[in-house]
């Protein structure tokens, strides 16, 4: 099992290094198809591998290749750390397969929203619009933080998976820019006071989340790199046929 969960580690740090997700997209799945666990115990244990800046090594890179913005990083992960206990606060009161459901919904409008489906449906793909990249309130940014962190709160994970596509459409960053920021505004210990209401529910485990953290150093690294040398058109489509698997796995698994 403890190879079992450091591998785990190690595709959870690709995954994050490449697409500026805390990797807990594909923990919270695993722990509880492969390792068994209910879902609020991989939700803790995912935030809990995530709690350590297991990404520092994807981050130095990021930032030495001029993709990183630390000003609205560090904004993002005040909101963070603000919005992971409600969210997990929400968590340890529903029922599991309701939280289940709700996690599965959530993967998919994430899936079609990336893909702006509605837009390829309609054959209007040469029409879409994103915001331009420039100077916003402090607010916009917290705000997004808080968001982020009752999702992350809720269903075990860094929040990246919200932050990218939002830095994107709605504040107008370059793909690679936005991943960047994403994984260092996770580097902090943002899931903090969500590790602590689920630990007090009794749903932490520190020995899994350990051996978890140790293969996303290495793994968040490895993927850094290989996003890093990756063709911007490329990357997108990556992370696109990402997002939808995860989203169909969880559709077809737990509900």
């Amino acid at each position: 099992m403890s190879i079992g969960l450091l591998i785990l580690g190690i595709v959870a740090g690709i995954l994050s290094g490449l697409f500026g997700i805390g990797g807990g997209i594909v923990m919270v799945p695993a722990l509880i198809a492969i390792f068994s666990m209910t879902i609020l115990d991989a939700n803790a244990t995912s935030l809990t591998a995530m709690l350590l800046p297991v990404g520092i090594l994807g981050v130095i890179s990021y930032y030495k290749a001029g993709y990183i913005n630390l000003k609205d990083a560090l904004w993002i992960s005040l909101g963070l750390l603000l919005g992971s206990y409600f969210g997990s606060e929400i968590a340890v009161n529903l029922n599991g397969a309701l939280l289940a459901k709700l996690y599965a919904c959530f993967l998919i409008y994430i899936a079609v929203d990336y893909l702006n489906i509605p837009a390829l449906l309609h054959k209007k793909t040469n029409n879409i619009q994103t915001a331009s990249e420039k100077a916003r309130p402090v607010w916009h940014f917290i705000a997004l933080g808080v968001f982020t962190g009752v999702v992350a709160g809720l269903f075990g994970k860094g929040g990246g998976i919200v932050i990218v596509p939002a830095l994107i459409k709605l504040f107008g960053y370059e793909h690679k820019k936005a991943v960047a920021t994403s994984l260092a505004a996770l580097q902090l210990p943002v899931g903090l006071p969500g590790i602590i209401v689920y630990a007090q529910n009794g749903h932490l485990h520190i020995l899994y989340a350990a051996l978890i953290a140790a293969g996303l150093v290495a793994g968040a690294f490895l993927g850094t790199k290989i996003a890093i040398n990756l063709p911007s058109s490329l990357f997108k489509r990556v992370y696109a046929i990402f997002l939808v698997t995860m989203a169909f796995y969880m559709v077809f698994k737990y509900v």
